[in-house]
């Protein structure tokens, strides 16, 4: 474990790979347990996350004692030159329904920004340790599988893919010439559009804690998150904790008008 004199961003990186590894050891400990004869084990996934809030709090706190930690909201939003300039927020189970279930696609996200600018956000995936990562500024997000470059993809046909939310069809009617997908993670989804394995996604009822470590992840790539209209969404407006209420589309600018013009919404 580095020491909390050294806060390079290699060492602050080198740490939160370490907690990360390390939080999905204490997931294991859960991972498919619910009981059998519930469809979902609210129970056990309570149980699991309070633990891992518990625990990366807990690590956080013992290694960087003057850093904050994102809580639902933050109120604090002053620039300073403090250590409590760093923030970690971090999101402790993503995809309980797998998770409970044995299901492998599910997984922690953590991310660190400064002044309230993203530094670096992983999403690790214990089942399978797959760590999907990257850090601001650097151009890609560092996956041991990484598929292609999602600056390469300029159409889309039948063997695109488009991941949505549950419940999408009830929401929205497609022709989307390709495959429509739903893993049933929504951190997974947006890693591989990252990683160019897919052409979008499209994700509704989101925050900023679920997203800000995806977020670092999507931008490096050259994806974007798009409200349906066009307009850019900067996740740094739902520092206070509210829920991102309107559906939204990942992908990059020159794929955005192409998916958007095979999704129609469902009048009520």
């Amino acid at each position: 474990m580095v020491t909390n004199e050294d806060q390079s961003v290699d060492s602050l990186k080198k740490f939160a790979e370490e907690l990360i590894r390390d939080a999905g050891k204490e997931a294991l400990a859960f991972y498919g347990k619910g009981k059998k004869e519930m469809r979902f084990d609210r129970d056990l996934v309570t149980k699991a996350e309070l633990r891992l809030m518990d625990f990366l709090q807990k690590a956080l706190l013992s290694q960087y004692p003057n850093h904050q930690i994102f809580d639902n909201a933050l109120k604090d939003t002053e620039y300073t030159h403090e250590e409590k300039r760093y923030l970690w927020v971090y999101d402790p189970l993503d995809g309980v329904s797998n998770y409970q279930a044995g299901v492998p696609m599910w997984g922690i996200s953590l991310a660190l920004q400064e002044n309230f600018w993203p530094i670096f956000g992983m999403f690790y995936m214990p089942a399978t340790n797959e760590l999907f990562q990257a850090t601001a500024g650097e151009k890609g997000a560092v996956h041991k599988r990484k598929s292609k470059d999602i600056r390469e993809l300029n159409q889309v046909n039948d063997e695109s893919i488009l991941y949505v939310f549950s419940r999408f069809h009830q929401h929205f009617k497609s022709d989307f010439p390709g495959k429509i997908l739903n893993l049933g993670c929504t951190s997974l989804h947006l890693c591989y559009v990252a990683n160019g394995h897919a052409e979008a996604a499209i994700i509704l009822n989101e925050s900023f804690q679920s997203l800000a470590a995806v977020r670092v992840i999507v931008e490096t790539s050259g994806a974007k998150f798009f409200e349906f209209n066009g307009n850019e969404v900067f996740l740094n407006e739902y520092l206070a904790g509210q829920k991102i209420e309107q559906p939204l589309i990942v992908t990059t600018p020159d794929l955005f008008p192409l998916i958007r013009s095979h999704i129609q919404e469902v009048r009520q």
